[in-house]
């Protein structure tokens, strides 16, 4: 049952609270009134590239009737109607708020009692000023043949969709009624309506699509995607959906992988799965993010799609937030670590559990680099470069980067540390059954955890002596454990003898037999590490080490993007061109912004024109974060 949301006073008592709600990026009263079921019904129109429709909201009171008026986030809506219960309302969209939007005021005729609930029905369109939907022509899609629509509305983004309490700190029901010419899926279990209802005017008909999402979901997992979708088996609860022509492709990246990931994740969390189905739909390369963890249907990059297995580690960590994130909820995206960094956690137990601890570790090292590069951005006194940040007047995605992700895991490992492995293994089943279907913030984790050892004398000890107010508030760099090194010491030692090389203390000649055996994990350490002296090569050298290990070839984007960067550095202009040609092929933001940032340095009116070529290719979203990185809008 959802209690009525308060924000916890700033590192203090958790159990003391303020009678306000606990998320600065909403405009909703949602400490008055709470989503409990929420209806979509939209037709999505490519060729005015809108969705128009409503949605029926269904509110539970928390106050005792002194309430009339229920306030909803929107962005750039055309709302047309409102009606409560079935009866035109008094209704009002005020002034613009950046980055929040404009509220929606709708005014009751009278108070709701505490528990009763109420219903508003809101019919809108979206507009071309909508920040969640993408959409892409024929030509932008791999077969040229049909447009495409998705949407992703992490973080602040569904409400310019529909109105609604959009915040991670509110949890609804859905059901979607989604009509389209071709095919669609959305965040939901499909229930198998698909009525037919003629164009006009010679247009295409279309299909209605419904789809039902039981357990309790933020408005940030509402999700919906139309085009020409193909659909494979790769387990036995699990499909893949991708475009026609790269169906088989994705299939044998997938297939067999899913099962084993919740074999290994069951036996750390010890939850079971709520969501029925594990799915994944590959993306156009447009999409902004490597994975996003919309229940049933994970939408993923193609750029995971490498043909050797070996980016498969997105899906484990998109599955792992079935449990973190979706089921168990930040409150707010000032603690948007408790959904990221558990995620991380669970991502490198799977990778321990399947391939062995030391692949954890590796993973570890990994994102230890990843930590460094966005500290660096920011700069270590950063106030987005602690774990619980400040948003309030802020934006979301202008926080968005490695930390939460990074300095979450840390921050959990931490306690693996602390109390032993055995033993931290005990609190990972309760905290997740603790806040099943709930949000948390950063307070309700301590409390939990000093709860569930308040009677073991030696971890309570422990854990009320562990500086909390660090932890949560101290920018910069986490205290570095020391992780197993088995798996890097060969790129370690490669590394160094390409310094030598560079420094012309060594003739070392590279071969290919230097990175024999080594997964694609190992060269993206190997190619880290030489990124620290990268500005050292010339472009010789750029050369002679893409030719003789093949990273010049690769369809690993993960390692092209690393070698891509020494080259940038280097300024060897061999990789300029092929660097330009990759950011028109691929929108993930991982790869564009940094790439955009280096080729700025070294060629701006490439980086430029490259940008301005592809302006339409990028995802909102990604767009709007290129720009500010690219032509000097203030971050």
């Amino acid at each position: 049952m959802h209690k009525a949301p308060a924000a916890k006073i700033t590192g203090g008592d958790p159990n003391v609270t303020i009678n306000t709600p606990r998320d600065p990026n909403t405009l909703s009263n949602y400490h008055n009134f709470v989503t409990k079921h929420t209806v979509a019904e939209f037709e999505i129109d490519f060729e005015k590239k809108v969705l128009s429709g409503g949605v029926q909201l269904t509110f539970e009171s928390l106050t005792e009737g002194e309430t009339k008026e229920i306030t909803l986030d929107t962005s750039f809506l055309d709302i047309t109607s409102v009606q409560i219960d079935g009866k035109e309302a008094k209704w009002n969209v005020g002034e613009r708020l950046e980055p929040y939007g404009a509220p929606l005021t709708v005014t009751l005729e009278q108070g709701v009692p505490k528990g009763k609930t109420v219903s508003i029905a809101v019919r809108l369109s979206t507009t071309d000023k909508c920040t969640a939907l993408q959409w892409m022509t024929p030509a932008q899609t791999s077969n040229k043949k049909h447009p495409y629509m998705f949407s992703q509305c992490q973080a602040i983004h569904a409400r310019s969709v529909f109105p609604c309490q959009d915040t991670p700190d509110v949890k609804s029901t859905f059901e979607f009624k989604l009509r389209s010419p071709l095919p669609v899926l959305a965040s939901g279990l499909p229930t198998g309506s698909h009525i037919y209802e003629a164009g006009n005017d010679g247009k295409p008909g279309t299909l209605l699509y419904t789809f039902e999402q039981q357990v309790p979901i933020p408005s940030y997992l509402f999700a919906v995607a139309s085009g020409d979708i193909a659909s494979a088996s790769i387990g036995p609860r699990s499909i893949v959906n991708s475009g026609p022509e790269e169906l088989l492709e994705c299939q044998r990246e997938l297939e067999g992988e899913i099962e084993p990931f919740m074999k290994a994740i069951d036996s750390v969390v010890k939850v079971p799965y709520q969501w029925t189905q594990y799915n994944a739909l590959i993306l156009p390369p447009s999409f902004p993010y490597g994975g996003m963890e919309n229940p049933v249907w994970t939408y993923a990059t193609p750029s995971i799609i490498s043909g050797d297995k070996q980016n498969v580690d997105v899906i484990a960590h998109e599955l792992s937030h079935s449990w973190s994130g979706n089921l168990v909820s930040a409150g707010s995206w000032e603690h948007f670590w408790l959904n990221e960094g558990w995620t991380t956690y669970l991502e490198r137990r799977i990778a321990g559990f399947v391939h062995g601890e030391e692949h954890r570790h590796l993973s570890a090292i990994i994102g230890w680099k990843a930590l460094e590069e966005s500290i660096k951005l920011y700069g270590e006194d950063h106030e987005y470069t602690k774990l619980v940040v400040d948003l309030k007047g802020k934006d979301p995605d202008d926080a968005f980067s490695s930390i939460p992700y990074e300095k979450g895991f840390h921050a959990l490992y931490a306690f693996e540390l602390l109390l032993g492995k055995d033993k931290w293994d005990t609190f990972i089943p309760h905290y997740f059954d603790t806040f099943k279907f709930k949000s948390l913030d950063s307070y309700d984790f301590k409390a939990c955890l000093l709860d569930f050892f308040a009677n073991d004398k030696e971890a309570a000890k422990l854990l009320n002596e562990f500086d909390w107010d660090k932890l949560f508030y101290a920018p910069g760099f986490p205290a570095k454990p020391k992780f197993d090194d088995t798996l890097v010491k060969t790129c370690y030692e490669l590394a160094d003898k390409w310094q030598a090389r560079i420094e012309k203390k060594d003739s070392f000649t590279p071969k290919k037999a230097d990175i024999e055996g080594w997964t694609a994990n190992q060269s993206n350490v190997f190619l880290e590490r030489l990124q620290a002296f990268s500005e050292s090569f010339s472009p010789e050298d750029v050369h002679i080490l893409g030719e003789a290990y093949g990273y010049t070839n690769t369809k690993n984007i993960e390692v092209t993007s690393r070698f891509y960067t020494i080259g940038l550095r280097a300024k060897a202009e061999e990789t300029y061109k092929p660097t330009a040609e990759l950011l028109g092929k691929i929108g993930r933001m991982k790869f564009v912004r940094p790439l955009y940032r280096l080729l700025e340095k070294v060629d701006r009116d490439l980086a430029v024109k490259t940008f301005e070529e592809n302006r339409d290719f990028y995802h909102p979203i990604c767009r709007q974060m290129v720009e500010k990185d690219l032509l000097g809008e203030k971050k």
